[in-house]
């Protein structure tokens, strides 16, 4: 394979990964609150809905300025696998930003499962 193919390819590749990333969101519905009782660090704790068999599922929990510009981030794993139509718990932490008014909660990382079955 010539060496400008395998970028070619390289490239497509990253795309479509981007454009994986990009639409993690779908297919799920997530619901949070933020609780700021901790003065280092707000958790965000929610439930993840979906619609598909999803299997490693992670959310990511955002703080916002009044701008929307993220000031704060955490990563939590939510589950290993979570059925078609089910829902799963989550507790995410980020730390305490001045000026961060509002958080958001996303799925920002998963795979689709075919038919989750028990061993």
């Amino acid at each position: 394979m010539s060496w400008p193919r395998v970028v070619g390819v390289g490239v497509g590749v990253a795309l479509l990964m981007l454009a994986a990333v990009a639409s993690a969101q779908d297919g799920f519905r997530v619901t949070h609150t933020a609780d700021r009782s901790n003065p280092g660090q707000t958790r965000i704790n929610g439930t993840v809905f979906n619609r598909l068999d999803a299997v490693d599922v992670y959310v990511t929990a955002e703080a916002l300025d009044a701008s929307g510009k993220t000031v704060a981030r955490g990563i939590t794993f939510v589950s290993p696998a979570i059925a078609s139509g089910r829902s799963a718990s989550f507790s995410a932490t980020v730390p305490t930003m001045p000026g961060a008014t509002s958080y958001r909660a996303r799925v920002s990382s998963f795979r689709f499962g075919a038919g989750l079955q028990s061993p």
